[in-house]
């Protein structure tokens, strides 16, 4: 850290030639030069003003609509996430109720009086044995109805046969599930019922064991219980057959409506088959606004924006969808964007604080500047008045005083920086080696942790060097170790740059006379300095290089930067003097650095390299290994 200085003015006489603006009988007040308004630059202001408003609402704009759309999709997710649950759960409910029955038809063929029946149609007693034989096994089944037909479609037989509405004696002969059993063998339909008028699916069942005794056994599920159950559920449920009817739902006023309009072979087949009753197959207004996923659209329903999810089932030609009403989703990604937009404007306003802020200070030390000026101007003019001359020569030295107390100030925050940075990586890496209960490396950390707050501790003493000559206590230092040390508070910062480190102490034993503390403290500014200068290098290494040399060791670090820029290599170690942007360094380091190792009897030199790159070369004194060395202390040479 260099040291103020205090330049007296030697008191001289006023002349005329001093004061430009005066006369020996005018006032002494300075004439004020005539301002001229610009118009040309006053329309200029006005217009980066309006385009800084444009970008301010066009920032606005967009956090607003990345707010929008990170809510919508998060909500959308978590939409799609218990729609497919509740799929999964009402789809593998609905197919078992579907295929539970299927074993009732065979089961019936294998019972003799059923055939008999199918051979003797005529014969009451044997019809009677039937009918309560298929109530028995309808009660123990639990389907609605449980019935037998000739092989003309006719029912001649039924688990219902004592109650209103049996099937006995109608011809369902035009029912699909009849046309498929007696043709193929089985039969699925789902409609509503001749005579009960409810709906339900009806499993077919052609018997043919004995060719005079062909029939179908018919058994007819009802899914109402199953429609009731869905009703407990968040959203609401359809389910849609092969011509895009629904069939169930938990609204009634979806109920036997097609999703479009049907065509006329769909028509006709409604008419000669009656699935749907005396529904009049109004389409619903359902339209798709987007398809999200295979499986998943965003839909609009009589006006209603909602989210409709589906799935085939695996027993019958049907589709079950599930429906979620987005309105609470859009009402929450309106009021992100509104919170996001806000946030935005919060954070433009704290901006234009800072800017004002950063702009009253700038116009406080122009102001400054010109009253310093103007001081300058007419304390040449005032030489007779002694008194008001040391005023000003006390002022003067106070301001020198603050200058030094400052820069001292920003060295000791540059030199504090590096090991609290190191502190907190290695702090944060023993919570993650914690949580994998690598103990031993835990204790490893501490340990460098408490390393580097005894570094602390020592770094108040060793700051007295820079303002002013000092002392360090030099001893054998291990330049390998020291080396390590300096390389373990830079690791995390070389391997997210992915630099390649390089580290050649020959011999490997190489000792040096310094300060340990302040050689780490040198060696960690100089790896740190060539880090950021390989930030956009194409190639990225970093080679540590330390031989003896005539009693003297040479630490060289060499990185593949672009160099040192021409202008600023003659004055590298000069206070605040640095290639790097504003905010990021002090320009203090590379001084501070110098100032350690004078202190230590020592030169650090800078230089670029030719193939690129460049390097720092420290010397200092030699200590061979194995010779017992007394402490002593370097001089702080200037």
């Amino acid at each position: 850290m260099t040291r103020a200085t205090l330049r007296v003015v030697p008191l001289r006489a006023a002349t005329d030639a001093d004061m430009p603006g005066l006369c020996n009988n005018d006032p002494m007040t300075p004439r004020e030069p005539v301002r001229q308004f610009d118009l040309t630059s006053s329309k200029s202001r006005r217009r980066r003003g309006l385009w800084r408003w444009f970008g301010a609402l066009a920032l606005v704009a967009v956090a607003a609509f990345a707010g929008h759309q990170v809510a919508m999709q998060a909500g959308l997710a978590r939409l799609r996430e218990a729609a497919n649950h509740r799929l999964d759960m009402l789809a593998t409910a609905l197919d078992a109720d579907l295929a539970r029955f299927d074993y009732l038809p065979a089961l019936l063929e294998m019972t003799p009086i059923v055939p008999a029946l199918l051979g003797t149609p005529s014969d009451a007693g044997l019809r009677d044995a039937v009918n309560r034989y298929l109530d028995g096994v309808n009660a123990t089944a639990g389907a609605e109805m449980l019935y037998v037909l000739d092989s003309r479609g006719t029912s001649l037989a039924a688990s219902d046969w004592n109650k209103p509405g049996t099937t006995i004696g109608q011809d369902l002969s035009f029912r699909p599930y009849v046309i498929d059993a007696l043709g193929q063998g089985r039969g699925r339909f789902y409609g509503v019922g001749i005579t009960s008028k409810r709906p339900g699916y009806y499993l077919s069942y052609a018997l043919r064991r004995d060719p005079s005794s062909r029939g179908v056994v018919t058994v007819k599920v009802n899914l109402e219980e199953a429609e009731r159950g869905w009703r407990k559920l968040p959203g609401d449920v359809a389910l849609i057959d092969q011509r895009g009817v629904i069939i169930l739902a938990t609204r009634d006023d979806l109920k036997f409506k097609p999703l479009r309009p049907l065509d006329d072979r769909q028509r006709a087949d409604v008419l000669r088959s009656r699935p749907y009753g005396e529904a009049s197959l109004d389409p619903l207004k359902w339209s798709v606004k987007e398809v999200l996923a295979p499986d998943v659209q965003a839909i609009a329903l009589n006006g209603v924006d909602l989210l409709a999810s589906g799935r085939a089932l695996t027993n019958a030609p049907w589709r079950l969808v599930v429906i979620d009403d987005m309105g609470s989703l859009r009402v929450a990604a309106r009021n992100a964007a509104i919170t996001a937009s806000l946030a935005m404007a919060v954070l433009l306003l704290v901006a234009v604080a800072l800017w004002q802020r950063r702009r009253a200070e700038r116009h406080k030390l122009a102001n400054q500047a010109a009253l310093q000026a103007a001081h300058d101007t007419l304390e040449s003019t005032v030489v007779a008045r002694t008194a008001q001359l040391r005023a000003a020569q006390d002022e003067l030295v106070h301001t020198g005083k603050m200058a030094a107390l400052g820069q001292m100030s920003a060295g000791l925050a540059h030199e504090l920086n590096q090991p609290l940075t190191a502190m907190r990586a290695l702090s944060e890496s023993a919570a993650i080696l914690l949580e994998k209960n690598r103990l031993a490396d835990v204790a490893g950390n501490l340990h460098r942790i408490r390393s580097m707050v005894d570094r602390l501790a020592r770094l108040t003493s060793q700051l007295k060097t820079f303002a002013h000559k000092g002392e360090l206590p030099l001893a054998p230092v291990a330049l390998a170790q020291s080396i390590a040390d300096a390389q373990g508070i830079v690791a995390d910062a070389i391997n997210r740059e992915g630099i390649a480190f390089e580290v050649d102490v020959q011999p490997r034993a190489l000792s040096a006379m310094a300060e340990e503390a302040a050689l780490g403290s040198v060696l960690v500014n100089l790896m740190r300095n060539a880090i950021d200068a390989m930030h956009d290098s194409p190639q990225r290494k970093l080679r540590l290089e330390a031989r003896a040399l005539d009693g003297r060791v040479r630490i060289e670090v060499r990185d593949t930067g672009p160099g040192i820029r021409a202008d600023i290599l003659s004055h590298l170690f000069e206070p605040f003097v640095t290639s790097k942007t504003a905010g990021t360094g002090l320009g203090l380091g590379l001084v501070i650095s110098a100032q350690l190792i004078r202190a230590m009897d020592g030169t650090l030199r800078a230089a670029n390299l030719q193939e690129g790159g460049a390097s720092f070369a420290i010397d200092l004194p030699g200590c061979m290994p194995g010779i017992p060395s007394t402490p002593i202390h370097g001089s702080d040479s200037q």
